[in-house]
């Protein structure tokens, strides 16, 4: 239902607006609304006839999801143009009430108006009415305010005085994290320092690495003194006199105009050599004397104190770390004179041929107990061995030498391989009750067409026949030589014809860390399964270098590697030149 009205004239707006009012009454609007609509329609009636013209006022109920309600809508009258001004509307609620069909008729007469403005003062009494209720609501809040405030002014001396307990603590709780943070940062950086200074065996390398840890994060400069000049990594020349007196009284000396107050560490006048630089020298500790002295510059103008106690206890581990690197050197020296002295030239025997290999290991000592061997017994026969003492170093190099002469010295009475292992087994039992080894031991001999051998806890050994096949020789090994454990290592016997090559081996060349020792043995078989009988003939120290370099293209080498190859010559009667053993890095 829409009830419209064209308006040129005032009185076309009074009539227009009490009949609005009417049928807003009509419809059921509550008085506040109703003067609240009539006020504004009056109000904006008002301008439109200032602008002139004719304007047209609609009224309508609608219902929509907020519920009913009565819009009115102000619009020119004639339709709009393209300047027209956008429509005026208002819209206020309704109850669901059918409105009076005669609510909003003619208003034409004097008592219809006359009505209209006494309904008027009564929606305007009803306002009224209810300002002054919400005037007193308001008054009432006012005082309740009021008290509130008085209540929330001594909230916020308390909360003052809490606040700036809060900051305070907070101010603590930071300066106690940076303090942490800085710590956590410091014993990092210690931690990672240490294992880069201790990751290598070189005394020059460790000594390089120095300035690169801690500059420029915890110095500006770093100067290495060290009193061994074969180590000395910067040249010689004048040093600060606190660089003199760190390494004549083994303390930290600190040099700067101002004292330092750092902890553990002796005041000392700035330096002469450069007396607008402060700086720290820390002397690289040992059990006997100090390995020399290290002289730094701050970053800044002075030290941070906790920065010095860092720095003095990283110099005592790269102190340590390059002392240890000096013993190793010296050991690896000794152990590696050592081996090489035990690499003899292997011997001739008609219708044999013998090659031998050695790797040390690339990590770690790179002398280790791997060992091989190769000689005559009284009776013609050759004996050829491979052997594996557990651990690395001089001690275990020591051991070989000890295993390998006993050995010899036991083969002079004659014995077959399995008793020569028996014996040498009780003797590694009695002399190093904690220390253990593995053994192969073959034997040839001109006038026999058989192999005799016999195995103790070691890899198995692969024999190539002259037809090509390969395979290992698996039978039963005796167990490791020293275990406390009584035993008699048996003999093993395998026809040898001209033509065949027999290969013994130490695990290094076969084991590796995430696949074991059986596919490095299948790979080793297959390697010298791809030879030809007229290769071997003709060169075995070549082939022994084709198996080995496949072989150890996947291997990180942290353990030794030997290598013995007994070819039996297709002619048997041929002499073949002397072979002599090769040690490779």
């Amino acid at each position: 239902m829409t009830r419209t009205w064209d308006i040129t004239t005032v009185t076309d707006a009074a009539r227009a607006r009490v009949a609005a009012a009417r049928l807003a009454a009509a419809h059921g609007v509550t008085a506040p609304d109703r003067t609240r609509l009539t006020a504004a329609l009056g109000a904006h009636l008002s301008q439109c006839l200032a602008k002139g013209g004719t304007w047209r006022l609609g009224v309508e109920a609608v219902t929509g999801p907020g519920g009913s309600a009565l819009r009115a809508v102000v619009t020119p009258g004639g339709g709009r143009d393209a300047d027209a001004p956008s429509p005026w509307q208002m819209t206020v609620p309704r109850p669901e009430a059918a409105p009076d069909p005669d609510a909003s008729g003619p208003a034409d007469d004097g008592s219809v108006l006359a009505e209209a403005l006494l309904g008027a003062d009564e929606d305007t009494a009803a306002v009224l009415e209810r300002l002054g209720e919400q005037e007193q609501l308001v008054a009432f809040h006012r005082e309740e305010l009021h008290q509130t405030n008085q209540g929330v002014l001594a909230l916020h001396a308390e909360l003052d005085a809490a606040g700036r307990a809060q900051r305070e603590l907070f101010a603590a709780e930071r300066e106690a994290r940076t303090e942490a943070e800085n710590a956590r940062r410091r014993l990092m950086f210690l931690a990672d320092a240490s294992a880069v200074l201790t990751a290598s065996l070189n005394p020059d390398e460790i000594v390089s690495r120095l300035p690169r840890l801690l500059v420029p994060e915890y110095a500006r400069s770093v100067d290495v003194w060290l009193f061994d000049g074969d180590h000395e990594e910067q040249p010689r020349g004048p040093r600060p006199a606190a660089a003199v007196v760190a390494a004549r009284t083994g303390r930290p000396q600190y040099a700067a105009a101002d004292p330092g107050g750092l902890p553990g560490v002796d005041d000392q006048p700035p330096s002469s050599l450069d007396p607008g630089r402060p700086l720290l020298c820390i002397p690289l500790p040992t059990r006997r004397a100090p390995l020399g002295v290290l002289t730094l510059s701050p970053r800044g103008e002075r030290w941070d104190a906790d920065d010095a106690v860092m720095l003095i206890e990283l110099t005592r581990r790269a102190s340590i770390a390059i002392d240890n690197a000096r013993r190793f050197e010296h050991s690896r020296d000794i152990a590696e004179t050592l081996q090489r002295a035990l690499l003899t030239d292997l011997p001739t025997t008609p219708g044999l041929h013998l090659a031998a290999r050695y790797l040390p290991a690339t990590h770690g000592l790179n002398i280790g107990g791997d060992w091989y061997d190769a000689f005559r017994q009284p009776d013609g026969s050759l004996i050829a061995v491979m052997g594996d003492v557990t651990g690395h170093g001089l001690h275990a190099a020591v051991m070989m030498s000890q295993l390998r002469t006993a050995l010899r010295a036991y083969a002079v009475d004659g014995g077959t391989p399995g008793q020569l292992l028996t014996r040498l087994h009780l003797f590694l039992h009695h002399l190093q009750p904690d220390l253990y080894a593995t053994a192969v031991i073959a034997r040839f001999h001109p006038d026999e067409p058989t192999l005799t051998w016999a195995a103790a806890g070691h890899p198995p050994p692969v024999l190539r026949t002259p037809d090509g096949r390969v395979r290992t020789l698996d039978a039963k090994p005796g167990a490791m030589l020293g275990i406390p454990l009584d035993q008699e290592i048996g003999d093993h016997h395998v026809r040898l014809e001209p033509g065949s090559t027999l290969a013994l081996y130490t695990d290094g060349l076969v084991e590796r860390r995430a696949q074991g020792i059986d596919p490095g043995i299948e790979r080793l078989v297959a390697a010298l399964g791809t030879f030809r009988s007229g290769e071997l003939d003709g060169d075995l120290d070549g082939s022994a270098d084709r198996i080995l370099h496949p072989m150890l293209s996947d291997s990180e080498r942290d353990d030794d590697v030997c290598l013995l190859l007994c070819h039996v010559h297709t002619r048997a009667a041929e002499i073949p030149r002397p072979a002599r053993a090769r040690l490779l890095s």
